[in-house]
């Protein structure tokens, strides 16, 4: 629907921003009521980009609400400046500066410890805007004497006093927002500020500068909270300190919730839900400060019975409604059969034609060891890979060998030895650079982007190759980004997913998953692939199916690869280096590999010939 009608959702907000002040006073809304819902919906949109689509849980928004708020109030009723527009703008540049300064510190720490540093930062700030600043602030009794916004247009003034009046001003800024905040998750950054709330492992690990993407969300949402803070200062005339408070963060998360998490509008839904039933519960029932306990029941019952929130709740509906159901398996099995007859497309060569070919070996390890305390992973190991070469490594549990394929792509550091690449010294390098660089891999483990459909997962993957590793084209259309479409759609051919592109990740098989595996780390045009036991977990049918596909796609490729299978290990490589405690125990044709006594006695314990049976 939203690629048929690309401006639906912004004039469907229009109207309803248009129709709402003839229809809400039939409902028991006032207008100030209206006004407040609106600013608490400006005040959620950055904060929804933060926690909904980057999943970055702050309970320390109130800090840039009323850092932007005090700002723009400060400037209008102290500094002189006559101009509302112009002190909300500052305001809300304040509160970015500020956001961008707080991201910094915050954002070393993830999960918990985040929310807990944002809590502790809320803290501070309303700590010194009640002492330290409380001459710029005034302390508890606030900044009075905010004035409402007025336009002179030579030709007339336009002046938005309070009530319906001054919601025209709140509705525009509010449309404008939304308008902004639709822009930036429909870009390249909104994509992958999806993908790392997903699995922020594997958005770092195909190339994605994660640490700058969350800081742009952090300073996006601060940005909004600060602009928002100014708009409760013009609408309340007045600046009241009570924005610094912790609950007014809290009830920002619990309004979010209410009305749903990752789709913009929920914290609208939040708020109007959350300030009628203030309202009504205060006025019409009378309960005074029992109010509080009644909404946090409410709270309870919807988060409870709809985890998707009011919205979430009413797309399910409408999902059922429409009839649509899931595939069953037997349907997705006979698509997959019939996929599997098809050829599998030429392998990629694009990242080939820009990088012409080293003329060296394009992998180089020398004396790379790995020590965690006492424990030795891995023990001046010596590997080389030549280009276009297949290699296989083998060993026995225990070996080393994820630990060496992690040491070979950065992700974690050797105590000692160098990594050469292509001629570069990569010892030093993050996995994001690397990745960037051209050298990826595939983990045991798939590592996906849940939340995501196939085609959304392999977006991700070759945004990272086109576009660098952070680039701030927030306002660009992600149709707009050159070759991407051609890449996504050349990628779901090789790994015969082209049947399941929309399919959300959560309802493919196994062995779909391990395909789409394989296939994000072909997204990023690899000059080099390392693929850590692509067969693992495998039925039988699966196994002779990712087979195919791994020699389809090994056609001009350099490929290092390991495995447990060594039957189909065998079958696809060239040279074979075997591990064992952490050492090369030797190298060779799979062949001389069968063969190989000391092999025989490493890997099997001394029961001579399985390998070659």
């Amino acid at each position: 629907m939203l690629k048929q009608r690309p401006f639906l959702i912004e004039t469907l907000t229009a109207i309803g921003l248009i129709a709402a002040p003839f229809v809400l006073p039939h409902l028991g809304f006032a207008p100030n009521t209206v006004n407040r819902i609106l600013v608490w919906g400006l005040f959620g949109l950055g904060f929804d980009i933060l926690f909904g689509f980057t999943g970055l849980l702050s309970f320390g928004q109130s800090a840039f609400y009323g850092t932007g708020g005090f700002v723009a109030a400060y400037l209008l009723t102290r500094a002189g400046f006559g101009n509302v527009l112009g002190a909300l703008i500052i305001g809300m540049i304040a509160a970015a500066a500020t956001g961008y300064l707080i991201g910094l510190i915050a954002l070393r720490r993830t999960g918990i410890y985040f929310a807990m540093i944002t809590v502790a930062i809320a803290e501070v700030f309303f700590f010194v805007e009640f002492n330290p600043l409380s001459d710029f602030t005034g302390g508890e009794n606030g900044l009075p004497g905010v004035p409402t916004p007025s336009f002179d247009l030579g030709f007339t003034s336009i002046h938005f006093t309070n009530g319906w009046s001054l919601y025209q001003f709140i509705a525009l800024c509010y449309f404008i927002g939304v308008i902004i905040a639709l822009r930036i998750v429909r870009s390249p950054v909104g994509a992958i500020l999806s993908a790392i709330r997903d699995n922020p492992l594997r958005a770092t690990a195909v190339g994605h500068n994660i640490h700058g993407y969350k800081l742009t969300a952090f300073v996006i949402a601060a940005a909004y909270a600060g602009f928002a803070g100014g708009l409760l200062g013009v609408l309340q005339a007045f600046m009241p300190p009570d924005a610094f408070t912790f609950d007014t963060s809290g009830q920002l998360v619990m309004q979010t919730a209410i009305g749903g998490r990752g789709t913009l509008f929920g914290p609208l839904v939040g708020a109007t839900v959350w300030l009628f039933l203030q309202d009504f519960l205060q006025s019409a029932l009378g309960l005074g400060a029992a109010w509080k306990l009644v909404l946090g029941v409410v709270f309870v019952l919807l988060v409870c019975f709809l985890r998707g929130g009011i919205i979430g709740g009413i797309a399910d509906l409408y999902r059922l409604a429409s009839g649509k159901r899931r595939r069953t398996e037997a349907e997705t099995e006979a698509e997959d059969a019939g996929a599997t007859q098809q050829p599998a497309p030429a392998p990629m060569q694009a990242k080939e034609v820009e990088h012409p070919a080293y003329s060296g070996p394009i992998l180089k390890a020398t004396g790379l060891t790995k020590r965690y305390g006492g424990l030795v992973a891995n023990s001046d190991i010596d590997f080389s890979v030549n280009q276009g070469e297949l290699r296989g490594i083998i060993g026995p549990n225990g070996a080393g060998k994820s630990t060496f394929f992690k040491m070979l792509t950065c992700e974690i550091a050797p105590t000692s030895g160098q990594i050469v690449f292509e001629g570069r010294d990569i010892t030093g390098l993050k996995v994001t650079e690397v990745c960037q660089l051209g050298l990826t891999k595939s983990y045991q483990v798939n590592q996906l982007f849940t939340g995501l459909t196939v085609r959304q997962n392999l977006t991700i993957a070759a945004l990272a190759e086109l576009r660098g590793k952070f680039r701030l084209d927030l306002f660009r259309k992600l149709s707009s980004v050159k070759g991407l479409t051609e890449q996504v759609e050349h990628t779901l051919a090789l790994v015969n997913l082209a049947r399941r592109a929309d399919t959300p990740v959560s309802e493919l098989a196994y062995g779909e998953k391990r395909r789409l595996e394989i296939g994000l780390a072909l997204a990023t045009s690899p000059r080099l692939l390392l693929l850590d036991e692509p067969l693992a977990g495998m039925s039988p049918r699966e196994r002779v199916e990712t087979v195919k596909l791994l020699k389809s796609i090994a056609r001009g490729r350099t490929m290092i690869i390991i495995d447990h299978d060594m039957d189909s290990l065998f079958e696809l490589v060239e040279r074979v280096t075997v591990l064992q405690e952490g050492r090369v125990l030797v190298s060779g044709t799979p062949e001389e590999i069968k063969t190989n006594t000391a092999v025989q006695e490493a890997y099997l314990g001394g029961v001579h010939g399985e390998i070659a049976a």
